[in-house]
């Protein structure tokens, strides 16, 4: 499909957030300029942008450009285009004129002369000419002309995409929808949306930044409802792909509404509650959205945690600057007293204002609001004292709820004034640490690692650092032997605990504890606490959502990442093969690194949409990334017997020992793994290669019954540089057919 050249509008201050867009709907070249992104691209991804671009206002078709010092140059210009190429004779069509510092200065003048242009090339060709409709024209001609330079494009979008379909009442001053997308996306709402899927928005007016979050968090399509597009009458429209991105569409529109998500606005004037809710129903969101009459005060918290949005007077057009401080000073108390560990952003055109509330702002954005300049300020709402609210611990399991009970104890103490010098012991050990792997992390741009892992006998945890917008510390407590006092044993964990925000410099709720004991049967897999927190953290060029809380793990085994950056240096080109996939954190190394195709298997429903997350994170969508929900070894047991499946690099690093229910037998990895591995080895292609990995300790590979495959230990690669006190972490190796 040829490539053509387009530029995509955009209100002023938007440009990077929309070129931002633009790559992760597929354009690889968008280059931001002044109010608009200009790209590169086929037919269908200009189509891509019109549907999904949820800040652009058009999307040109870049015609021609040429000198207009006057006006005979402006109708020549326009003439030596075939317009012939774009629309019929009895075709209607409109002109958009607009110029800045060009000796042509009168707008409607020169729309009349690109129109007189067009319209006498088709007199003269076949005696027909178009004819003019300012309403929904088959073609819509745009035309700017800065410093007598004129540039000429086919208007795709019709009229602004800011206009979804779906809002008839606007109110007194309604954002547009494109400001109300991005106020969401520099406040993180994609994001929220999928750790907390929580929103409020205590003056909600008409209802558009609620409704825009919702399509957001639904992944629907913003162009879907609009009855329009400027390129249905162009003559070049190719109407099957078209066709295609509406059902591709429609298709995620309705596996997104079956997410769960709770968005709640309110507003005191009953007239803005009416238009919000009709508003709602027009957008498809009957039931999902809720909207009360309240007054902002009155907003309350149904979730521990999300985001607060909202868009209050600021004095422009709403009411006086001068009588609206009580009500920010009265949004800022409600924040501070009901809405701690939330997120808040405040979109005003008076900043003075903003500083009534009370909080000091994380960031802050500068926005335009048609022509007025305003700000979007980003807060967390955090309390200036340590506070522990009470919590419901009913659907947590034994060991959570004994870590929540030790997190307590230990912010208590840390409190207190003073540590005994086993703490201190345990405190500078951690300060050498963080010095040495910290400055080795730094400097190998691993932003993810173990600081700490039983270093001291009598501090036996393992203490990893996760880093990403803030830095999360992940700590697991090591079963004590029986020989050892558990009153003891818990002392000196608290002490530890107490510790480390301190000389990691981070706020207390940044540490979460794990207490593991031997796991037996399926309570290797259950969930631990249902908090629902994920956070974003880089590793390699990829990005990952972990989750220190709910499971055992955190989603990111941190000593197989030269594993997984060895698989993604291998994978261009490449099928790729994960098995036992986890969260699909091989997988999203090996798409990243340029991989072909990859397939990801794996029992569990709940990590595979964890894989699927973490590959959308990456921009890792499509046909060409499959995901299965089966039980590796009864699929590996189909596959070997069909050998239809085919693949370069296969990565396999199976659990211990399973004897879940879903499987149709215990699994051991010791007793099992040569079956496991000659099956997993048919797939692979002949110059293919096969990663193995365990954590089994006690582990030997049967050479003898392997003998088919070259076969090579690379475990002392595998090992990180955290990971070096413990070698024995993980055993790796590589099988490639023999050449006989």
């Amino acid at each position: 499909m040829n490539h053509h050249s387009f530029f995509a509008t955009s209100p002023l201050g938007l440009e990077l957030l929309l070129a931002e867009e633009l790559r992760g709907l597929g354009v690889l070249d968008a280059k931001e300029g002044r109010a608009g992104v200009s790209f590169s691209a086929d037919l269908q991804a200009a189509y891509r942008v019109c549907l999904w671009s949820r800040l652009a206002n058009r999307v040109l078709l870049k015609l021609a450009s040429f000198p207009s010092p006057d006006p005979q140059a402006l109708y020549q210009g326009i003439a030596d285009i075939d317009w012939a190429e774009h629309l019929r004779p009895d075709a209607s069509l409109a002109v958009d004129f607009s110029s800045s510092r060009s000796q042509i200065s009168h707008t409607q003048f020169g729309a009349q002369k690109v129109k007189d242009a067009i319209v006498d090339q088709f007199r003269e060709l076949c005696g027909e000419r178009p004819s003019v409709r300012l309403d929904r024209p088959d073609v819509r001609v745009n035309v700017y002309l800065d410093k007598d330079l004129a540039s000429v494009g086919l208007d795709l979008s019709g009229e602004s995409l800011h206009k979804r379909g779906y809002r008839l009442e606007g109110g007194v001053a309604p954002l547009k929808e494109n400001l109300a997308a991005a106020i969401l996306l520099r406040a993180g709402w994609p994001r929220l949306a999928i750790e907390t899927g929580t929103l409020i928005d205590p003056m909600c007016g008409s209802g558009t930044l609620l409704i825009e979050a919702a399509w957001m968090a639904a992944d629907i399509a913003p162009g879907l409802m609009r009855d329009h597009f400027g390129f249905l009458g162009w003559k070049n429209h190719q109407a099957a792909i078209w066709d295609a991105l509406i059902t591709e569409a429609e298709t995620r529109r309705e596996l997104g509404l079956n997410r769960q998500f709770s968005i709640t606005g309110y507003d005191l004037d009953h007239r803005a509650v009416h238009a919000a809710l009709d508003n709602i129903d027009r957008a498809g969101l009957r039931g999902r959205v809720q909207v009360e009459r309240k007054a902002a005060a009155q907003a309350r918290p149904h979730h521990p945690a999300g985001l607060l949005v909202v868009n209050p007077p600021y004095g422009e057009r709403l009411g006086d600057a001068q009588t609206l401080g009580a009500l920010y000073t009265e949004l800022g108390q409600t924040l501070q007293t009901h809405f701690q560990g939330w997120k808040a952003s405040v979109f005003t055109g008076n900043p003075d204002l903003a500083f009534k509330l009370g909080i000091r702002a994380r960031r802050f954005y500068k926005l335009y609001n048609g022509a007025l300049e305003c700000k979007l300020f980003n807060f967390e709402v955090q309390p200036e004292f340590f506070f522990i609210p009470h919590e419901d611990e009913s659907g947590l399991s034994e060991e959570a709820r004994g870590a929540r009970a030790l997190m307590r104890r230990a912010r208590s103490q840390a409190l207190r004034s003073g540590s005994g010098p086993g703490a201190e012991m345990f405190a500078n050990r951690l300060r050498k640490n963080l010095k040495n792997l910290g400055g080795w992390a730094r400097r190998s741009g691993v932003s993810c690692y173990r600081l700490y892992d039983a270093d001291l006998p009598e501090y036996a945890v393992a203490v990893d650092v996760y880093q990403g917008e803030q830095t999360w510390l992940h700590v697991q407590e090591y079963e004590a032997p029986a020989s050892v006092d558990p009153q003891k044993a818990e002392g000196r964990l608290v002490e530890a605990l107490s510790m480390m925000p301190k000389v990691l410099e981070i706020p207390p709720e940044n540490l979460y504890l794990k207490i593991r004991r031997r796991q037996k049967g399926v309570a290797q897999y259950e969930k631990q606490a249902q908090a629902g927190k994920f956070f974003v953290v880089e590793e390699g060029g990829c990005r990952f959502w972990v989750n220190f809380e709910d499971y055992l793990d955190t989603g990111l085994f941190l000593d197989h990442r030269p594993t997984r950056r060895m698989i993604q240096d291998m994978a261009r080109d490449k099928q790729f093969l994960n098995l036992f996939a986890y969260t699909g954190s091989a997988t999203v190394h090996a798409a990243v690194g340029g991989a072909a195709g990859t397939t990801t298997v794996d029992m569990s429903n709940t990590y595979l949409d964890w894989a699927r997350r973490n590959l959308e994170l990456n921009g890792i969508k499509g046909y060409r990334h499959e995901l299965i929900q089966a039980d590796c070894l009864n699929w590996l047991e189909e596959q070997s017997a069909q050998r239809e499946r085919q693949y370069d690099l296969i990565f396999l690093d199976p659990p211990t020992f399973s004897n879940s229910k879903r499987m149709g037998g215990a699994f051991d990895i010791q007793r099992d793994h040569v079956d496991l591995l000659a099956k997993a080895a048919s797939l692979l292609k002949p110059e293919g290669v096969l990663i193995f990995s365990t954590n089994f300790r006690k582990f030997k590979l049967d050479l003898d019954e392997l003998d088919d495959w070259e076969i090579a230990d690379i475990s002392p690669k595998t090992i990180p540089k955290d990971f070096e006190r413990n070698p024995r972490i993980h055993y790796c190796w590589t099988l490639k057919a023999r050449i006989r």
